[in-house]
């Protein structure tokens, strides 16, 4: 869950965006703040619809199987699941760790995941409800409780293979069990997670389970498909083509927005005045600081100019070779690099570990680094 900035202070922030388009240059090439975007006609990720306005994967594969079957196996496909559906306990059977003085344990029980922490011979368990992350770089439990949901206190991490605190819910002293085993998760935070990680998630303000889809598909950047469905159907072929979203016509700030409204727009990190790793994780954020953005955006430089969405993503810095060369590369420069001629992004694009996540995150602003 990206950060403690919930929609509602961003929709807040926003009425100073245009002050801040003025200061901050250049304006056009950055974009628009997502809440302006939800605002306006037509849809955006993590816009609201009712439930009976998707059809789900299945239907969009009967159309486009190839693009259907390789999204499945990327890691936003799996980055929600319900918690018996979780992929980190088919692996281990149980997980358990000490920290703080409190004993967590994750396991199978009657049926469920359950989550528990025991403490000078008291226990307290919680059948866990959502599982977010695909479990590579780690997964963080939900559950509700006193009518509210709340995220566990530990979490997966991957290169652990087992439990730690989750990122930045540390606590040496819980005031008891049920805040060493969870936080409460605001509302307008709540409906943010999962409309990032699913589609079709709220109903009159609120989560719905029942109709959620879980794990970023089609519908979750394409729009709610029955419309398209029903004009391919019956045939009305005017209307096919604008009877769901295609980011790929997008120009270059609106597309990287498109992206940003779960990854973090350059908006959203200027107006929370995130600094350091948390603004270096935001993609869209240090893409459109790159100098080579430029005032207007670069089309060349757009997220799904390296990563197709469709497809899991390269982990091979040699893949993206092509993708620099096609710009630095060209006649009039014929050699684009004085230090090497291949794995460009190791350098120009370098890794930075998040701690607390033991996991190493790219750096998406291009750029010299100094020092290297």
């Amino acid at each position: 869950m990206k950060g403690d900035l919930t929609p509602t202070t961003v929709r807040v922030a926003a009425f100073a965006t245009l002050a801040v388009f003025t200061a901050l240059a250049p304006a056009r090439g950055q974009g628009m703040a997502t809440p302006d975007r939800l605002a306006a006609p037509g849809f955006w990720p993590t816009k609201e619809a009712p439930r009976a306005e998707f059809v789900g994967a299945a239907a969009c594969a009967g159309c486009h199987p190839g693009p259907a079957a390789t999204q499945a196996q990327t890691s936003m496909a799996r980055t929600l699941a319900r918690a018996t559906d979780a992929s980190v306990l088919p692996e281990h059977a149980s997980l358990a760790v000490r920290l703080a003085g409190h004993d967590y344990r994750l396991e199978s029980k009657d049926g469920s995941r359950v989550l528990g922490v025991t403490k000078d011979g008291r226990s307290l368990e919680q059948p866990l409800g959502w599982a977010f992350g695909a479990g590579r770089i780690g997964q963080t439990f939900v559950y509700e409780r006193g009518g509210a949901f709340h995220e566990s206190r530990v979490s997966y991490i991957g290169a652990l293979a087992g439990l730690a605190f989750t990122p930045k819910r540390a606590l040496e002293t819980p005031r008891d069990l049920d805040e060493a085993l969870g936080r409460p998760i605001p509302h307008a935070e709540a409906l943010r997670c999962f409309g990032c990680h699913g589609a079709a998630t709220a109903r009159d303000g609120a989560v719905d389970q029942a109709g959620l889809i879980p794990g970023v598909t089609c519908e979750t950047c394409h729009g709610p498909g029955a419309r398209h469905v029903a004009a391919v159907r019956q045939e009305r072929v005017a209307e096919i083509p604008h009877s769901v979203l295609r980011p790929s016509r997008s120009d270059p700030a609106a597309a990287v927005d498109f992206c940003g409204a779960c990854h973090a727009t350059f908006w959203y990190v200027t107006l929370a005045g995130e600094k350091g790793i948390a603004a270096l994780r935001s993609q869209p954020f240090r893409l459109q600081s790159s100098a080579c953005w430029g005032a207007e955006g670069d089309p060349r430089l757009t997220c799904t100019a390296c990563h197709d969405p469709h497809r899991p993503a390269e982990r091979d810095p040699l893949a993206y070779d092509a993708r620099c060369l096609a710009c630095h590369g060209r006649k009039a420069e014929p050699k684009a690099c004085s230090v090497a001629t291949s794995r460009c992004v190791t350098c120009h694009m370098p890794k930075y570990e998040v701690e607390e996540m033991r996991f190493s995150f790219t750096d998406h602003m291009i750029r010299v680094v100094k020092g290297r």
